[in-house]
């Protein structure tokens, strides 16, 4: 599920620098069993450990996804679990596994990493974006809003989250190819208008992430009828 395998050495390397031994030395044994266990990946049939009905083991480099905050410290926390989900070449079953399992930290990563994933089918992930824009943790709403949800993202879908993005704060900094999903998007434009109308009938400024954004859409709204 890996694009880039030198990109990903890359990755490891860069995080390896900003470490202390000791969190480095965290990271080298986790990424080692997260590829230990992508090579040694069973087939699922009557006597696997994966067959229904048994229970699943959790897989020692999943319990380092979870413990990464801890060796690895806030800073460099998301980037690690990325490292390890990409080195383990998680798939969608484990991606959704460890994305409702875990917390938000660890939910973030899951999302981060989807542009650098390649499932069998592209947008098969997006029930995992479209739960975390369902949120209203601000964290997660940006997550789910990278490449990989401006890929795959319906255009209504994607029209509701970048008002969410209003909503609750998120920066459309946060939104990747907002540019180019938004010019040219009449009913973004809409939308977008009615909300810095509502705003003003309020009393309250219009964000200029909203007057960006209509900008972008490149559509002349008409006037409003007083």
């Amino acid at each position: 599920m890996l694009k880039s395998h030198e990109d990903q050495g890359q990755r490891e390397a860069a995080l390896a620098t900003a470490l202390d031994a000791t969190a480095g030395t965290w990271l080298t044994t986790a990424l080692a069993r997260a590829r230990s266990a992508a090579a040694a990946a069973p087939t699922p049939g009557p006597g696997s450990p994966t067959a229904p009905g048994r229970p699943r083991p959790i897989a020692s480099w999943e319990l380092a996804f979870s413990a990464a905050g801890r060796h690895l410290g806030d800073r460099h926390a998301d980037t690690g679990r990325v490292l390890l989900l990409l080195a383990a070449a998680a798939d969608l079953s484990t991606l959704t596994r460890l994305y409702h399992r875990g917390t938000a930290d660890e939910r973030r990563a899951v999302l981060l990493a989807l542009p650098r994933l390649d499932p069998p089918e592209p947008a098969a992930a997006l029930p995992l974006v479209e739960d975390a824009l369902r949120t209203n943790d601000t964290r997660l709403v940006a997550a789910a809003l990278g490449p990989y949800a401006a890929a795959h993202l319906t255009p209504h879908a994607w029209r509701h989250a970048v008002l969410k993005c209003l909503f609750t704060g998120v920066p459309l900094a946060a939104v990747d190819g907002l540019a180019r999903r938004a010019h040219g998007d009449a009913e973004l434009a809409r939308m977008l208008d009615d909300y810095a109308a509502e705003r003003t009938a309020a009393g309250r400024p219009v964000p200029p992430d909203l007057t960006h954004a209509l900008a972008l859409t490149g559509v002349a709204v008409p006037s409003k009828e007083v």
